[in-house]
């Protein structure tokens, strides 16, 4: 970020600076707040990438998805990234544009993310085929995932309830459950609800039988 502002008259400079610290700092517990500090960063520093970065991860928190999606295309046309695709398909579903999450899940760089990233990006791209009532699809999407990876890092996680919920929705609840038991086994942060959601297919089984899967 620095090097990006260092373009700046030094005043403007920290100004920006500090509008872009407090939105990191509140983004977790008051994204709204956060992405008003951003909107004030980018009437002072509009051309600079780092803004319009911040401002579209800012507004994506806040549910503001139109304007984080706009925000996010300006920052990749400044800098080229691809790190923002998965929030920015994201952001389609979230607008009931599956298909443009499709599109974009298919993007070429995408191939060349690290394991979280890739991970993020298989999980909209599965909820994307959800979306469309192809939950099948979802599935096998998932499934091309790693989702026996050894790691208890939060994308492990958040894959393995992906696949859970899925299998849920399908019908498949025997495996569902073990899932839900896969993933509350390496949550150790509490990221999802996988052991409420395993503890209610347990009831459930026990009034009614789960799938011979």
């Amino acid at each position: 970020m620095a090097g990006q502002l260092k373009g700046l008259p030094e005043k403007l400079a920290a100004r920006v600076a500090r509008h872009l610290a407090a939105a990191g700092l509140l983004i977790d517990e008051d994204p709204e707040t956060a992405y008003q500090h951003t909107l004030a960063a980018r009437a002072r520093a509009s051309r600079l990438a780092v803004v319009r970065e911040a401002t579209g991860e800012a507004a994506y928190a806040a549910g503001h998805y139109a304007e984080a999606l706009s925000e996010l295309r300006a920052a990749k046309r400044m800098n080229g990234a691809t790190a923002y695709l998965p929030i920015m398909a994201d952001c389609h579903r979230a607008l009931g544009q599956p298909e443009q999450a499709l599109k974009l899940a298919r993007s070429p760089g995408v191939a060349s993310f690290k394991p979280d990233a890739k991970a993020e990006m298989t999980i909209v791209e599965a909820g994307a085929r959800r979306d469309l009532g192809q939950v099948d699809e979802a599935i096998r999407t998932l499934e091309h995932a790693p989702l026996n990876s050894k790691s208890r890092e939060a994308w492990v996680v958040r894959l393995r309830y992906a696949y859970a919920d899925a299998l849920e929705e399908a019908g498949r609840r025997t495996e569902a459950l073990a899932w839900f038991h896969r993933t509350q086994a390496i949550d150790g942060a509490d990221l999802t609800d996988a052991a409420d959601r395993a503890a209610a297919l347990e009831r459930s089984a026990e009034t009614e039988p789960c799938d011979a899967d």
